[in-house]
C-alpha cells in the first residue's frame, strides 16, 4: 500500500470521526500539527526513536494537539496514529483531509508553479478562468520554481498541465530515449 493511499484512509476515518460542528477545528489543528511534524526535528526524533515509550510520544503529542487547539477526538485519533505506527503519515493525512473538506465545501486545491513571478493582476485573472473553467471556486495557490525556465505548471489534484520548457524537454529526452 502506497503512502497516500494510507492516509487517504485515515483522513477518510477521521473525516467520519469527527461530528460536522468540529471540522473547521480540526482541520485547523492537523495542519498545524502536520507543519510542526514537518519543521520539528525534535519532535521527529521523539516520534521515530524507540527511546521513548508510546505513553511519553503520546503525552508529547497530546500536548502538541492542545497547543494547536485541536478538538479531543483529534487527540485521541493521533494516539491511535501512534499505536498503529502511522504518526509518520501526518502531513500527507493532513493533505487528505484538507482535500475532503475541500469536497464537503465543493472548492477545488489548484497549485501552480511558474518560473517567475506572477502579479497580482495575472494571478486574479488565472483564478477566474481556473473557475470558470473547473465551474467552482477555487483555492490557487502560487510558487516559483526558477528551474522550470519559463511558462506554467497547474497541478489539480492527481492531474499535472504542464506548459514549462524543462517539462518539454523532458517529454524530448524520454521521446529520444524510447526511439
Amino acid at each position: 500500500m502506497t503512502k497516500n493511499t494510507v492516509a487517504r484512509r485515515y483522513a477518510q476515518a477521521l473525516f467520519r470521526f469527527i461530528d460536522k460542528g468540529s471540522l473547521e477545528s480540526a482541520q485547523a489543528g492537523i495542519q498545524d500539527l502536520a507543519r510542526a511534524f514537518e519543521e520539528s526535528t525534535s519532535l521527529k526524533h521523539v516520534m521515530a526513536s524507540p527511546v521513548f515509550t508510546l505513553e511519553e510520544k503520546s503525552s508529547v503529542l497530546t500536548a502538541c494537539s492542545e497547543r494547536a487547539g485541536c478538538p479531543p477526538a483529534l487527540g485521541k485519533f493521533c494516539e491511535l496514529l501512534l499505536k498503529k505506527n502511522r504518526v509518520g503519515f501526518l502531513p500527507e493525512i493532513a493533505e487528505a483531509f484538507r482535500d475532503l473538506m475541500d469536497q464537503e465545501r465543493g472548492k477545488q486545491q489548484v497549485i501552480v508553479t511558474s518560473a517567475n513571478n506572477i502579479d497580482t493582476a495575472g494571478r486574479e485573472d488565472l483564478q477566474l478562468k481556473l473557475q470558470g473553467l473547473l465551474n467552482k471556486p477555487v483555492d490557487v495557490s502560487f510558487h516559483e520554481d526558477p528551474s522550470l525556465l519559463a511558462g506554467i505548471q497547474i497541478r489539480i489534484g492527481s492531474k499535472v498541465y504542464d506548459s514549462t520548457i524543462k517539462g518539454q524537454l523532458q517529454k524530448m529526452r524520454a521521446q529520444l530515449v524510447k526511439g
